[in-house]
């Protein structure tokens, strides 16, 4: 488990077997999942905790994972909410195509195995520490003013 160490997911599902499957794979010291039932708490959870990965259920009673992956990189886009890599749980493979749209970041087809979830959210947590912009340390200077009156 030491791979994805210190990170935390949220899983987003109303069947409660696939949270426990999504806590399960990542049990571990400095690790800590979140879990919502409504795809109408993803959005506020994700401002309030900023979880270093989201992962979605396909199938959320009251709104699909397809409908909250998009509204977050909406709310990305707008910068209302951080950027933040989406994982679409899907229900089969003919749902790739509907993933792809929504922009997800990794999909898996349920069931899926701890070891391929832990590997898949390794990855996308790889990926976003390779893209996010550096950290100035220090901030620059202000510019001095100069008054041109004498």
């Amino acid at each position: 488990m030491a791979e994805t160490r210190g990170g935390t997911i949220l899983v987003a599902a109303d069947a409660e077997w696939i949270r426990n499957q999504v806590r399960g794979a990542f049990v571990g010291p400095g690790q800590r999942v979140l879990e919502v039932t409504s795809g109408f708490d993803v959005r506020p959870t994700v401002d309030a905790e900023e979880p270093d990965v989201v992962i979605l259920d396909m199938q959320i009673g009251n709104m699909g994972g397809i409908a909250v992956a998009i509204d977050l990189h909406l709310e990305a886009a707008a910068g209302r909410l951080p950027s933040v890599p989406i994982l679409l749980l899907l229900d089969r493979a003919a749902d790739r195509f509907l993933a792809k749209r929504a922009e997800a970041d990794a999909e898996l087809i349920k069931p899926v195995d701890a070891g391929t979830l832990r590997r898949t959210v390794k990855r996308l947590l790889a990926d976003a520490r390779a893209t996010r912009p550096p950290v100035d340390p220090e901030p620059p200077e202000p510019i001095p003013v100069v008054s041109l009156d004498s």
